[in-house]
């Protein structure tokens, strides 16, 4: 059974920093890339960023500089360092993974940056 567990997240000023985790189980997480998502009220969900079974790293535009995605396979998790936080960063952050083309969710934790 494939679980996701984000933690972290938290109401944070703007310029501040919050470091997300999500715990993985269920899963060869080694092999697995591993991404971040987030969806703000009333938006779809967009990518945030993801990193490869090599380490190898992906970023929207909009978070580029700022956000750095990590992994430590020896805990089965995977991070995302959030710095300068702006309000329009608020939303609902999800990790995700893909097993056997299904695309697998946590429930989410809430990032709220005010201004």
């Amino acid at each position: 059974q494939v679980q996701l567990v984000e933690s972290g997240g938290g109401l944070v000023q703007a310029g501040g920093s919050l470091r997300l985790s999500c715990a993985a189980s269920g899963i060869i997480f080694n092999f697995k890339t591993m991404r971040w998502y987030r969806q703000a009220p009333g938006k779809e969900r967009d990518f945030v960023a993801a990193v490869t079974s090599g380490g190898s790293t992906n970023y929207a535009d909009s978070v580029k500089g700022r956000f750095t995605i990590s992994r430590d396979n020896a805990k089965a998790t995977v991070y995302l360092e959030m710095n300068s936080l702006k309000p329009e960063d608020t939303a609902v952050y999800y990790c995700s993974a893909v097993v056997l083309v299904r695309e697998y969710w946590g429930q989410g934790t809430q990032v709220t940056v005010s201004s």
